[in-house]
């Protein structure tokens, strides 16, 4: 059986050509494994073994390949062969070791490795292969196996003390990734730069010093030693997988579109020289969306054939589904999202992002109740997210649908008090609540007097905050009229009036053109609120009223009651 833990997206080309092709030398094999071209060091270490079949160290790097792309069992079989072919040679009891330890096998694991010791206890390598078997257990794929760091030190220290002259640079390049994997790259430094001394051709450990500076930011300096690799092997492929992903981090995330196109260039010539892994692509997605090109992410995750039964297939519906939504294929969208989510049953691995598409092609669906939940689910996740409830509630006023609009952005309220646009919550809290009555009058429904009220209160939160917005005025008094009317029916107490007047003063010149219709029924409503109160008042309103609209009928007839005749507006 074999446990796939990584899947491997094989190049047919090299398929094809066979194992024939490539030089039948052992260091040459562990180059390509070094440099992450795991088929073409799979095919000559393939041919080695057939040509040296009684030489332990071919199976123990073919079974490695193995491991290193999530083949355990198949590695297994092949550290069994070894062990056969050459028993006096202890790497296959350590290769079956690594095995057992990313198989949760630990105790099966410690006794390989006694075996291994006995047959070689004073062979530096034996301590230092069982220390990096020990490391091996970090894998990103695997949420369950966590490298014993403990162990794997005490045996890379061992073999350091055994390795007396510091002749092997694998020695120090084990101890620095020891200390880089737990996040320690101070400690990491000392040992990669020894690498150096030891074997001024090692392109890995100048990669991995590029790759701790770009984790510090120190970007400029991280770029500087990642393109040295380059300069001096220019296909070493995990150089440009980590300098796509300093450009990518330079960038903020795509915000930089210069250094993010920087940093999909060399992923994808990363990708170009390894075996286009199904992770490796899984990451390059994620530049292209980081980066916002959607059309390009589109197409490739819908290029990628991954088996239904694939933990991995759920990630692809993912960013399928984040990138038709970009594209504005919203249909499409709302298909890739709901497969992702029948796919994923561990709510752990839903982001928030995942809520958030589902809900917005949701809303564009017309499921609004569906679409409201799921973000609000993604708000949860993400108070980032709660800008996306804000866009719901302009969907949904857009609609006409004032009151359902207006729980949307009360909630958007709740999640974003005082983040970006939070200030346009309240105001369209405001205004829906007054639509939604205007509706329901027009339509000679009762009004919603509690609704009224929260938009009331929602605008004076407003007020506090930015005192100067002429809108919020201008609601607050529409809203208060018609609260005047269902509480004052009888005897209005002019709720509208302060607010009608505070609305007037804050439009400035430069605004009143826009602002007319808004100047006229605040005048017209001001005078007739004044004319049997405040006839001097009355009269003031009424002429700026005709100053901006001479045919206004009510403002003419009204002024004429109160003067006793035909009257001139003001200006004309």
């Amino acid at each position: 059986m074999k446990i796939l833990k990584k899947a491997i997206t094989l190049n047919v080309g090299l398929v094809l050509m066979g194992s024939a092709v490539f030089a039948q030398d052992l260091n040459d094999a562990k180059k390509a494994i070094d440099a992450e071209q795991y088929q073409k060091a799979s095919s000559m270490l393939k041919s080695l073994v057939t040509s040296k079949a009684s030489d332990g160290d071919n199976y123990y790097n073919l079974g490695l390949v193995y491991l290193k792309t999530g083949y355990i069992d198949s590695a297994r079989a092949v550290f069994t062969k070894g062990v056969t072919a050459d028993p006096k040679n202890n790497l296959n009891l350590i290769g079956l070791g690594e095995a057992d330890m990313l198989s949760n096998n630990p105790s099966s694991a410690k006794t390989n490795f006694d075996k291994a010791v006995a047959l070689a206890p004073k062979d530096y390598k034996t301590y230092l292969y069982i220390g990096k078997a020990y490391l091996a257990q970090d894998k990103p794929s695997d949420d369950v196996s966590k490298p014993d760091f403990t162990s794997a030190l005490a045996n890379i220290t061992k073999a350091d003390e055994l390795d007396s002259k510091d002749k092997d640079a694998e020695v120090f390049l084990a101890q620095g990734d020891a200390y880089a994997l737990q996040k320690k790259n101070s400690e990491a430094l000392g040992p990669y730069m020894r690498v150096g001394d030891v074997d001024p051709n090692n392109r890995r450990a100048k990669t991995q010093i590029g790759k701790m500076y770009k984790e510090s930011r120190a970007f400029p300096e991280g770029e500087k030693e990642l393109q040295d690799v380059i300069a001096a092997d220019a296909n070493y492929g995990p150089a440009y997988r980590e300098l796509g992903e300093l450009y990518l981090q330079w960038s903020s995330f795509g915000v930089d579109k210069e250094k993010a196109a920087k940093g999909i260039e060399n992923y994808k010539k990363y990708m170009d020289l390894t075996d286009k892994s199904l992770e490796s692509q899984l990451r390059y997605m994620q530049f292209l969306y980081y980066a916002k090109d959607f059309q390009t992410l589109e197409q490739v995750a819908s290029s990628i054939q991954v088996p239904a039964n694939d933990s991995k297939s759920g990630v692809v519906a993912r960013l399928k589904g984040w990138a038709a939504y970009e594209n504005k294929n919203y249909p499409q969208a709302l298909t890739y999202m709901t497969e992702f989510f029948a796919k994923e049953k561990d709510k752990s691995k839903i982001l928030g992002n995942d809520y958030l598409y589902l809900g917005k092609a949701q809303l564009k669906a017309g499921q609004d109740s569906l679409a409201v939940g799921n973000i609000i689910e993604a708000a949860k996740l993400d108070s980032t997210n709660a800008e996306a409830l804000a866009e719901a509630g302009k969907s949904l006023y857009d609609a006409k649908k004032f009151a359902k609009s207006a729980e949307v952005y009360e909630l958007a309220s709740k999640y974003n008090p005082n983040g970006k646009g939070s200030l346009y919550n309240y105001l369209y809290i405001g205004i829906n609540r007054f639509m939604e009555s205007y509706t329901l009058k027009r339509e000679k429904k009762p009004m919603n007097l509690q609704g009224l009220i929260q938009g009331d209160s929602a605008l004076s939160h407003l007020s506090k905050v930015t005192p100067d917005l002429a809108q919020s005025y201008l609601f607050r008094a529409r809203i208060n009229d018609y609260i005047d009317q269902i509480q004052n029916a009888a005897t209005p107490k002019g709720l509208m009036i302060p607010f009608y007047e505070k609305y007037i003063t804050l439009v400035k010149p430069e605004e009143q053109a826009a602002a007319k219709n808004n100047l006229i029924e605040s005048y017209r409503l001001l005078g007739s609120w004044y004319a049997d109160k405040d006839k001097v008042k009355a009269i003031d309103y009424l002429n700026k009223c005709l100053a901006l609209d001479p045919t206004d009928s009510y403002a003419t007839t009204k002024l004429k009651e109160l003067t006793g005749a035909g009257a001139k507006p003001k200006g004309k």
